[in-house]
């Protein structure tokens, strides 16, 4: 079981930063995210293209990166302070984890790549250049990043990653112990042993979830989530998603862990992507105890009853071939 979270322990992690998301269809995928999700280019070299969702104070969000097979590539973690990235260095390099330092992340600045016990690549960081609006983007707010963008699903912020892992009790371990992120929910297995967990970084109900993966590979993303602002936007983005010939995977409707309301998609190349109002729950308790479903309740289905789709449960990326059985 997963023990309880420390209520005295620092807070050394702010929030979840950009993400790598890797696609075989570059421009197809840039398309996607532009004219259907709502994002705005922001910057493109040979190989990749920034991405940034409207109201990230920061100067990018996604990068989606030219690669032979879709997936995950870094994800980036800000630290609280320039101390707090002292700290969490220290923890870890002593779980042997860490991977050294670079300076050449656009819009960051030093940043120290680690990876987690199952092989995700990660970067921590504390110097980053915030978003400049432009004349065709600047808000008559001047306390949000940019406009409201009135385009596609018009997706607000990202919202969550969810990693397929190979070994989840050590990846739970590596996030609690080392980073210092507290358990909200998990599936628990027969045994008691956490086969996915929801790790919040914040307030947030949770902000990084690592999923066993069936096929016993590591380092395969299941899902990128973005939020919106309501659940209507969510039941817009169906009918976007549904006119631009995007593959709607399954929703929306409403998860039973941590009440999620949800539509996945799958964008060109490949990667699943959920639209989500997750953060419309908080968890304010400093002494949260962690919430675990058991096997008999995952198979009643999602919070209203329907059936989980079943390549839910298969699809990651990279696709890889099945277990021999």
């Amino acid at each position: 079981m997963t023990p309880a979270h420390d209520p005295d322990r620092r807070r050394d992690i702010a929030h979840v930063g950009p993400v790598e998301l890797l696609t075989p269809v570059l421009e197809e995928s840039r398309d996607c995210f532009v004219d259907v999700l709502g994002l705005r280019e922001v910057h493109r070299d040979d190989t990749s293209v920034y991405l940034h969702t409207w109201d990230d104070y920061q100067s990018w969000t996604v990068r989606l990166v030219q690669r032979d097979t879709a997936g995950v590539g870094r994800t980036y973690l800000r630290a609280a302070s320039p101390q707090a990235v002292d700290r969490l260095r220290a923890g870890i390099d002593a779980a042997g984890l860490g991977r050294g330092v670079t300076s050449d992340v656009r819009g960051l600045g030093e940043v120290y790549l680690f990876a987690d016990p199952d092989g995700h690549e990660m970067g921590l960081y504390w110097d980053v250049d915030w978003y400049r609006a432009d004349d065709t983007d600047r808000p008559a707010l001047k306390n949000q990043a940019a406009a409201y963008p009135g385009r596609g699903a018009n997706l607000r912020r990202l919202d969550h990653v969810n990693h397929l892992t190979a070994d989840v009790p050590s990846t739970s371990a590596f996030l609690r112990d080392v980073l210092g992120a507290r358990c909200t929910e998990q599936i628990v297995k027969d045994d008691g042993s956490p086969q996915a967990v929801w790790y919040s970084v914040g307030d947030k109900t949770y902000d990084l979830v690592h999923t066993e993966d069936w096929t016993g590979h590591s380092g395969r993303l299941h899902h990128l989530a973005f939020a919106t602002d309501t659940r209507e936007e969510i039941l817009r983005a169906a009918d976007v998603c549904l006119d631009a010939g995007v593959h709607i995977e399954t929703g929306p409707h409403k998860h039973a862990i941590q009440q999620t309301f949800f539509l996945y998609v799958w964008e060109p190349g490949g990667n699943r992507i959920e639209i989500c109002n997750a953060g419309a729950r908080l968890v304010l308790a400093p002494d949260w105890k962690t919430i675990s479903w058991n096997r008999e309740e995952r198979a009643k289905g999602q919070a209203w009853g329907l059936k989980t789709i079943d390549t839910f449960h298969t699809h990651g990326t990279p696709v890889v071939p099945p277990p021999e059985s």
